[in-house]
């Protein structure tokens, strides 16, 4: 059977007709920011997706530019990719809500427009992470006032901030964490470091200032042999005092933020080849990347690891998607 055409000009086959036509007719509510989570979906992402038993659920700020948007508009002039910003679960991956980025702006102002579109998602006790971006004076007030803590890395957009947490003296600090994996051809060793901020530190609501250094190197499979070590020493700050999160804690935050662009980001490029769609008229690249993070968190949420196999898995049957959607 032939594959069918969507209402943006893009193909699927038959057997995710069905399902991609009620999430694009969803999609295109008139009421809600584009680019959200479709709401036939997002009580399915909201029931399912829970904090681990005791331990404290943690979200993703990050954002993604699509670059196959990029296009030369009316006047000839060069229009940049457009850059979505989404928030993500740590512990299923699924993601909860998306905005576009103006692209006279950067993501700054877009944080607490998508903290807003968590209608569903009650922030009180949980852990917002970031990157360097994201690290502002205003954010941190912001998800003061939500009732959330934070875990924000510090880097040279924020200098005078970085010079006083390398300042710290960190040489005098045991190691609190400690981890190791080998994978994707590396070895990579992460130490951790945390020290209680009692003063000095210029930033508001910060408790504890943390020390990441990240040892790795290429191990070469065929033959064994081993590359130099390169080191990489990051600076993050947190809200959460040591009675309230344990170094442990801290470690799979941090890291989890990282894995982001591997769980999230690395699948829509490469699985859905995300960079290679020139759509970028209106709402239309917001709508598509809705719907590749849809695809992705409803078989996060259905235990899936590898999305590609599970989508030749549902391509083969087209009751598989609806099922998986529970429209039916």
């Amino acid at each position: 059977m032939p594959p069918f055409r969507m209402p943006d000009g893009t193909f699927i086959n038959a057997a995710n007709y069905a399902a991609a036509s009620a999430i694009y007719k969803a999609q295109h509510a008139p009421a809600g920011p584009v680019g959200v989570v479709p709401p036939v979906a997002a009580q399915v992402v909201f029931t399912a997706t829970v904090a681990p038993v005791g331990q404290r659920r943690a979200l993703a700020v990050d954002g993604k530019t699509l670059r196959g948007s990029r296009h030369i508009d009316t006047d000839g002039k060069p229009a940049p990719g457009r850059h979505l910003l989404a928030v993500i679960d740590h512990h299923t991956r699924t993601v909860l809500g998306q905005v576009d980025v103006d692209g006279k702006t950067n993501e700054i102002t877009a944080f607490a427009p998508l903290l807003d579109t968590l209608t569903r998602t009650e922030l009180t006790g949980v852990v917002i992470t970031a990157d360097a971006l994201h690290t502002q004076r205003e954010h941190v007030a912001q998800l003061h006032e939500r009732g959330a803590h934070w875990v924000l890395s510090v880097k040279g957009n924020q200098p005078r901030l970085r010079r006083q947490l390398a300042a710290l003296p960190w040489r005098a600090v045991e190691t609190s964490h400690r981890s190791a994996e080998t994978g994707h051809g590396r070895r990579e060793i992460r130490t951790l470091k945390v020290v209680t901020i009692a003063a000095g530190i210029e930033f508001p609501h910060a408790a504890q200032a943390i020390q990441v250094t990240r040892r790795t190197r290429p191990v070469f499979a065929r033959t064994g042999r081993r590359a130099r070590w390169r080191t990489e020493t990051v600076y993050a700050i947190t809200d959460l005092a040591a009675h309230q999160a344990r170094p442990a804690e801290l470690a799979v935050w941090i890291r989890g933020h990282w894995q982001i662009e591997n769980g999230l980001h690395w699948v829509r490029d490469v699985t859905f080849a995300e960079d290679l769609s020139q759509i970028h008229t209106g709402a239309a690249p917001q709508v598509t990347a809705s719907l590749r993070n849809l695809a992705i968190s409803l078989h996060r949420l259905a235990g899936a690891t590898n999305i590609a196999k599970a989508l030749r898995h549902h391509s083969r049957n087209a009751h598989r998607p609806i099922n998986l959607l529970k429209i039916i």
